[in-house]
């Protein structure tokens, strides 16, 4: 694309761009907020339906939205989320992993000879109920990385 060519391109990609900015809200209500709304117009009797109640008041640009919390508020419900997190994780100092990596898998690549391994406890620990309620995988660090890390030495 020649300089000539690109200049001419200029006006037109920065009309787009200040029409995407402004043509949109930058945020607008959740779902959860919406349905809130939804269901105290409903008990004051003025409700319509779902449908037209969601776009005539939930789709509304960011300045009918609340301000977004402080970062105090947002730091601590994170270290919340991160609470529910290790006790819906369960006990994990019960849980039973393999001291070492199965001989049966030994002809397996390192990483997939763990994974197998740990996969393989991990049904004989849900067949006996003793997972605490400790998934395979999930948020924060499921059964595969606590057994994982084990195997490779970590902890």
């Amino acid at each position: 694309m020649g300089g000539s060519e690109f200049k001419k391109r200029v006006p037109a990609l920065v009309a787009a761009i200040v029409l995407l900015a402004w043509g949109m809200p930058a945020q607008a209500i959740s779902m959860k907020e919406c349905s809130l709304k939804y269901k105290a117009a409903q008990a004051a009797g003025s409700a319509s339906s779902w449908n037209d109640f969601r776009k005539q008041q939930c789709a509304k640009d960011i300045s009918a939205t609340p301000a977004p919390e402080s970062d105090a508020a947002v730091s601590e419900t994170k270290a919340d989320a991160a609470a529910k997190d290790v006790q819906a994780a369960g006990d994990t100092k019960s849980l039973v992993f393999p001291s070492a990596v199965s001989s049966k898998f030994s002809t397996e690549k390192p990483a997939k000879a763990r994974m197998h391994t740990c996969l393989e406890q991990y049904h004989i620990n849900k067949d006996n109920n003793a997972l605490g309620g400790t998934k395979w995988i999930q948020k924060g660090g499921g059964y595969y990385k606590l057994c994982n890390d084990k195997l490779k030495g970590k902890t």
